[in-house]
């Protein structure tokens, strides 16, 4: 059975999320459990997560779910805007709340970090040819 669609594909913060994650080289889209995925050979980005609280799940329906090194994922939840996403937050995932006030930059960024983690070599290097990472 198809996991429903948890998201709006109207929503403007969605809409940001999708600029930023395809602008990555070789990153494309797919809908994963409900939310969109974006990828190249592995996923470096979720629209939209959940946490389990008291036995029921909370929607974090705007948010990014991306993979970081371990520090930084330290550092990140110290935020209140992050927070440990349900199933993948144990592999290292955290998501991070969007508002109409987020840092965009800050967002290009978390998703440049898990891009680079999961992109591999070659696909990094395009990027870094571009001029676009650090």
């Amino acid at each position: 059975m198809a996991h429903p669609l948890m998201f709006d594909d109207a929503d403007p913060l969605l809409a940001r999320v999708r600029a930023l994650a395809h602008g990555f080289p070789g990153a494309a889209e797919k809908i994963s459990h409900g939310h969109p995925a974006f990828f190249t050979t592995k996923v470096f980005a979720y629209y939209g997560g959940s946490v389990k609280v008291d036995g029921t799940y909370r929607q974090h329906e705007q948010s990014v779910l991306v993979l970081v090194e371990p520090g930084e994922r330290a550092v990140l939840l110290a935020d209140e805007r992050c927070y440990v996403p349900a199933y993948l937050g144990a592999y290292g995932w955290i998501g991070l709340d969007l508002t109409a006030d987020t840092d965009w930059d800050e967002v290009g960024e978390l998703l440049d970090a898990s891009y680079r983690r999961t992109a591999g070599p070659r696909r990094v290097a395009v990027l870094d040819a571009r001029g676009d990472g650090d």
